[in-house]
């Protein structure tokens, strides 16, 4: 009979003790297994959801503030952008290296959800997680009315249900977190409702910048106008998306987000001779493209500049993690693998304890021609799969129960967590098991290998 079996028979034998030994490995694991795929669906989700642009063009200060306040919006600016910078992004001198720019402004609240203004493009030009792009589970993007949209509104997928908002609904703004809506404040209509992203933007209320402005000057008896037919937006969307330059061109604002022309075509006159003995086919697949290097040296001219600042917000995102998040990711799997350690340590008091019964059991394999190796060999392989059934428990209730706790992450974060979200590194748990079965499980084989036939096998 193979060792394993034996083993594996062992542990039937002693159930109830085998079962609790495993459960509380299965613990551990699990707990590992959280920390694991929470803090890689969490640094997923911070470094892609700054990716749909490049650059976050700001006011002097720290550029952590900038990504904490523009990015995830869980802090005010702490300065202004002049508005006279957008032109030059978007039709001035550093046009030819802008592939799109975004004018943002942060302030204002609705029930806890953040208003952030800004332009049709953002929902247009910008991509996340990667290379998504935005979607409306209801409605669409800002109205092209003229009278209407500078007071339409989009909503995240969880603001809509924090804030209790649907399309068609009217909103006012609060100035103050927490604070009753202002009724000074111009009303916005909700015209559409994001999917779900994964991204902080999940938790904000998008305005149209014209309506963020303007939303203090609301004349007494004035409502909010009905919106136009299809055909008569169709006619007005021209004239609303020039107003909307020329009115942020004219203000401050929060931040302008940026997307770089990372290449541009070839010039005339570089092709390559394919007839030439330098030909090099690698330079054919660049024949019409070649690397930017303006749009690269880009943030440190911006940089020179007396009140703005280019923040790359990737790299500050890459900083907060390996800085704060990663720490306590640290401390975490820390607790977690003690927890795994621990159970180590009563497997191996459990198998232990279970030697003085087993005395006669391995005399009679003894006396039957088995080697002290082999009893060695069983009592290892006993506590390896102990670990590895605990293990392979832990491993399913970790993401059973991530996939329990996943509506209250989505709900309090924003961040969607699915139960079946893996990481890599949960597969070095295997290894990791058997290393530490192997280790626990040495002091009872070793009494294994000692014990004397005669003494066990005498009356």
């Amino acid at each position: 009979m193979p060792l394993w079996k034996i083993a594996f028979r062992s542990i039937q034998f002693r159930l109830l003790s085998s079962v609790l030994t495993a459960f509380s490995m299965s613990l551990g694991v699990a707990l590992i297994v959280i920390v694991l795929v929470i803090h890689g669906v969490l640094s997923d989700s911070f470094n892609k959801g700054a990716q749909g642009y490049d650059l976050i063009i700001a006011g002097k200060g720290s550029p952590l503030d900038v990504v904490l306040s523009t990015v995830f919006y869980i802090k005010p600016p702490a300065s202004t952008v002049p508005g006279t910078y957008l032109k030059m992004f978007q039709s001035g001198q550093y046009a030819h290296l802008t592939e799109a720019a975004i004018p943002v402004c942060i302030g204002h609240y609705f029930r806890g959800a953040s208003i952030v203004g800004t332009s049709r493009e953002f929902f247009t030009e910008l991509k996340f997680l990667g290379n998504q792009s935005y979607s409306f589970a209801e409605g669409g993007n800002f109205s092209l009315d003229n009278q209407l949209a500078p007071f339409t509104a989009v909503v995240g997928s969880q603001a809509s249900k924090k804030a209790g908002l649907k399309i068609g609904d009217t909103f006012q703004a609060a100035e103050v977190k927490g604070q009753d809506p202002d009724a000074d404040h111009k009303p916005f209509k909700v015209v559409g409702i994001l999917n779900p992203t994964g991204t902080p933007n999940d938790n904000v209320i998008f305005v149209d910048i014209d309506g963020f402005y303007d939303m203090h000057d609301i004349p007494e008896d004035q409502d909010t106008p009905e919106q136009n037919t299809p055909e008569q937006n169709t006619r007005e969307q021209d004239t609303h998306e020039h107003s909307t330059h020329e009115h942020s061109t004219q203000r401050n604002l929060s931040a302008i987000l940026l997307m770089t022309k990372q290449d541009t075509p070839r010039p005339e006159g570089m092709a390559v001779d394919p007839n030439s003995p330098d030909f090099n086919p690698a330079a054919v697949l660049a024949e019409h493209a070649y690397v930017n290097i303006d749009a690269m040296k880009l943030p440190q001219l911006l940089d020179e500049t007396v009140d703005i600042q280019a923040v790359q917000p990737v790299k500050e995102i890459t900083v907060l993690l390996g800085s704060i998040v990663g720490n306590i990711q640290m401390v975490l799997l820390f607790l977690a693998v003690l927890v795994v350690f621990v159970a180590g340590i009563g497997t191996m008091v459990s198998i232990y304890n279970s030697m003085s019964e087993r005395k006669q059991e391995i005399a009679i394999m003894r006396a039957l021609g088995a080697r002290r190796f082999t009893m060695m060999s069983i009592i290892l392989l006993e506590s390896i799969l102990l670990s590895l059934g605990g293990g392979a428990l832990g491993l399913l209730l970790g993401h059973v129960l991530i996939g329990g706790m996943s509506p209250w992450i989505t709900e309090y974060t924003g961040i969607i967590v699915r139960s079946w979200s893996f990481q890599w590194t949960e597969v070095m748990l295997v290894p990791g098991l058997i290393i530490l079965a192997s280790l626990v499980g040495f002091l009872p084989a070793a009494v294994a290998y000692k014990q004397d036939v005669a003494t066990s096998l005498a009356p």
